[in-house]
């Protein structure tokens, strides 16, 4: 994977890595989740070790996995999960490039997501906008660059 940063130290030497650093763990962990099958199959503590009890999840509707589009807490991101890993039966990050002040992170990540119902692979780019609280995820809002691609990979 090739990772490319634009970050660097703050006012009082806390580095605006923090939260990058936070996010490559939490992605591999998702990727680990979501490859060895989700819900009933995977380990979710996995995950849940990088999000903060209080994380909010604001996905676009009009996706197959999206649902209500709002998912709260490790319940909410667990169902999440849950309904991302019935849809997608791998996901491997190519490229990610991101951008940091403090606790705020935007990544720019290129994924390929390989469909379970049709075998089918989407290559495409997910903006996130990521907000950290005392070292796990607080808050992620993704903006997926073609919806239409994705959904019809399913």
């Amino acid at each position: 994977m090739n990772t490319t940063e634009k970050t660097g130290k703050q006012a009082g030497g806390r580095s605006r890595d923090d939260a990058w650093a936070v996010m490559e763990r939490f992605y591999a962990a998702e990727a680990a989740y979501v490859t060895a099958g989700g819900f009933g199959k995977a380990d979710y503590g996995e995950v849940a070790a990088y999000l903060d009890p209080e994380v909010v999840l604001h996905q676009a509707p009009g996706l197959p996995f999206t649902g209500t589009g709002t998912w709260r807490g490790h319940d909410g991101m667990e169902r999440f999960l849950a309904a991302f890993s019935e849809v997608w039966e791998s996901m491997e990050f190519l490229e990610q490039e991101h951008w940091g002040d403090g606790d705020t992170v935007v990544v720019r990540n290129r994924v390929r997501f390989r469909a379970r119902a049709t075998g089918r692979e989407v290559d495409t780019l997910i903006l996130q906008l990521i907000t950290v609280r005392d070292g796990r995820m607080l808050e992620c809002r993704p903006f997926y660059w073609d919806p239409t691609a994705v959904a019809q990979a399913c």
